[in-house]
């Protein structure tokens, strides 16, 4: 897995951003070994940047991730053999995002308890409304798309329903 990060310490003269904050991107190729490798790249950069996020956030989080990569997985990796994972950590958020070239915007199932699977965007919806946060899917510039889910650092509890949510 390749990795590549724009964070660089902070100068304590010149106020700038937090010594966690910045935008770090994974890349790897469209296989289900990449599952794992993107969830435990995820969890070791918030360890190492020492982001101050709480437990339960960072399980969601991990779940969403694998919920991301896995669907690119699964459903692009004929028009993409090659997916990225990105993570941008802000003063009060974290936006994780999985990238891929195949131009289908993914929508989340509702539950049907007789399927066996196509539950991952509605958990990833579910997961981030919990959380206070927003998900959703755009567009690239190359006809690919970027699916995200952001979260607050510091978990406010809201109701599900009530979260905009574009997937």
């Amino acid at each position: 897995m390749e990795s590549r990060g724009s964070n660089s310490p902070p100068d304590p003269a010149v106020a700038g951003p937090l010594p966690y904050e910045g935008v770090w991107r994974f890349t790897a190729p469209a296989v289900d070994v990449s599952v794992p490798q993107a969830r435990h790249a995820v969890r070791d950069l918030l360890e190492r940047q020492q982001v101050p996020v709480g437990g339960d956030t960072v399980q969601g989080l991990l779940l969403i991730v694998s919920e991301l990569v896995t669907n690119a997985v699964r459903h692009a990796a004929l028009l993409s053999p090659e997916i990225a994972v990105e993570v941008a950590v802000g003063t009060s958020w974290i936006r994780v995002s999985v990238e891929d070239n195949h131009p289908y915007r993914p929508k989340a199932l509702e539950a049907d308890h007789g399927q066996t699977g196509g539950r991952g965007l509605m958990l990833v919806r579910e997961i981030t409304g919990e959380a206070g946060g927003t998900c959703g899917v755009e567009q690239t510039a190359n006809g690919g798309k970027v699916v995200w889910a952001a979260l607050p650092l510091v978990a406010t509890v809201t109701s599900p329903r009530s979260t905009p949510s574009a997937l």
